[in-house]
């Protein structure tokens, strides 16, 4: 299996500048192999694929030694695999029917991330003793990064990434799982707004709702922002304080989905949840026209809130993080259909009733919490027991 570090790079000055040059190269790069293939297609219907594009990579460094030529080969054929699997979903989202989205140039500012392999054109260097570690970057330098964790196993490649003023540097690592001793326990657990999430054993983690804590201080920002006159000092001023307010609602999001996932991938074997499709539970309502020139309510206002705070909440990252930890621990997940996991009874099976949000009502056994019985159901159908309660 594969591990990502994520560890803070602290280049010089010099090395900031190389650095801001490798990505709008490689950013000019990416813009250039897309333009090429919108025009073939566009001009002889003909498609260009990512093999086509890998084999111009020696002219284009030999015609340009002081731009192209500079960077690592390997790198910019990792650049031309960026666009190919960008395409490939553009691709299956069109077969599948959905909203495809065809791939868009991207702006200097907003292209962010070169990707190395080690040993070519990048080098990892650990550190010892120390806090320090170093990554090598062909046309960047000896970079400084500070090494807050042991990466353990191969080390396969190497990002270099900028998130606004802050460097990051992403080290992916092969590394063999080590599974955790057995505990004989298994769980449902049912993912909510109001709670974070309820496991099949009656255990209820709260939703801190982090935007929520920040929204009054992120939409004074943007207020100010739109007073402010453009590319004045004080509105790029105001654009770093909103940057930071928003890293620290994804750091205090993200922390918290990892300390939630450990304590779950250590209390239990195998743990079931719903395959919930987030995009298509957040997606926008479609407008109903009246027939006379206008339109009816479709009660936009209120799903937005509700798109909102399953976004803040964040389940799709939650999820990607318990199966990573599971994965690394030789745990199992299961995901079950998400139909009716709340109204039916965990019971007798019977449809329920929902009176109010926070209850079922079932006519055999009485009344249940809602998502104490989803997250049972979904035990239930995942062929999953507890180790504390049973699910009947």
């Amino acid at each position: 299996m594969k591990r990502a570090y994520k560890l803070r790079a602290y280049p010089t000055r010099p090395q900031e500048g190389r650095a801001v040059r490798l990505l709008h190269d490689h950013c000019g790069l990416y813009n250039a192999a897309l333009a090429e293939r919108r025009e073939a297609w566009r001009m002889r219907r003909v498609p260009i694929r990512y093999g086509d594009q890998a084999a111009q990579l020696k002219e284009i460094r030999a015609a340009d030694p002081s731009g192209q030529g500079r960077h690592s080969c390997t790198a910019q054929q990792q650049t031309l695999r960026r666009l190919g699997v960008t395409f490939g979903a553009f691709f299956r989202r069109a077969k599948a029917g959905h909203r495809a989205g065809y791939p868009r140039f991207k702006p200097y500012q907003r292209f962010d991330q070169v990707l190395f392999v080690n040993g070519d054109g990048a080098k990892w260097e650990p550190a010892d003793s120390g806090r320090w570690a170093h990554a090598t970057f062909q046309a960047v330098g000896r970079v400084k990064v500070g090494q807050h964790r042991t990466v353990r196993g191969r080390v396969k490649t190497l990002q270099l990434k900028r998130e606004y003023r802050r460097w990051y540097v992403i080290v992916v690592a092969e590394q063999i799982p080590e599974a955790l001793a057995a505990t004989g326990r298994q769980v449902g657990i049912d993912v909510g707004v109001v709670r974070f999430l309820t496991t099949s054993d009656g255990e209820v983690v709260a939703n801190p709702r982090f935007l929520d804590q920040a929204r009054v201080a992120i939409a004074g920002l943007e207020r100010r922002k739109t007073r402010a006159e453009s590319g004045s000092g004080n509105r790029k001023r105001i654009r770093q304080r909103l940057a930071r307010e928003w890293r620290k609602v994804r750091n205090q999001r993200r922390d918290f989905h990892h300390k939630t996932a450990r304590a779950l991938i250590d209390a239990y074997e195998a743990i079931a949840l719903e395959d919930l499709r987030v995009p298509e539970m957040t997606r926008r309502p479609a407008p109903r026209p009246d027939g006379r020139g206008g339109y009816e309510p479709n009660r936009a206002r209120a799903k937005a809130g509700l798109n909102r705070s399953i976004l803040d909440a964040g389940w799709g990252q939650f999820r990607s993080i318990l199966a990573a930890k599971a994965e690394s621990a030789g745990r199992r997940i299961v995901l079950v259909n998400p139909a009716w996991t709340s109204i039916d009874c965990h019971a007798c099976g019977a449809r329920c009733t929902r009176p109010q949000q926070s209850t079922v009502v079932c006519s055999t056994c009485g009344n249940h919490d809602a998502d104490l019985n989803a997250a049972r159901n979904i035990a239930t159908r995942a062929g999953l027991g507890s180790g504390q309660a049973p699910v009947a």
